[in-house]
């Protein structure tokens, strides 16, 4: 099966994911830290008014991310049947 990939900054609230890869090796130890695994589940909770920041849940925890550092991030969003 062919997956779609996005970037985690092209989502939207309500949108839910699973996080594939990263662009960048630059970013790539401090997403992991954050619990930015690939395999693991997400769900864009909400955008600030003016769409940066980004506020997610992973790995039973809300975090906050800039739109530079979502940018980085590889995901495969979910499909509804």
């Amino acid at each position: 099966m062919n997956s779609i990939l996005k970037k985690l900054s092209e989502l939207e609230p309500g949108e839910k994911a699973t996080v594939h890869s990263f662009s960048s090796n630059d970013i790539f130890l401090k997403l992991m830290e954050m619990g930015c695994v690939p395999g693991e589940s997400l769900l864009v909770e909400m955008r600030a008014p003016l769409g940066d920041p980004i506020s997610i849940m992973i790995a039973g925890y809300h975090l906050s991310l800039r739109l530079s550092e979502a940018e980085h991030i590889l995901v495969e969003p979910f499909v509804a049947n």
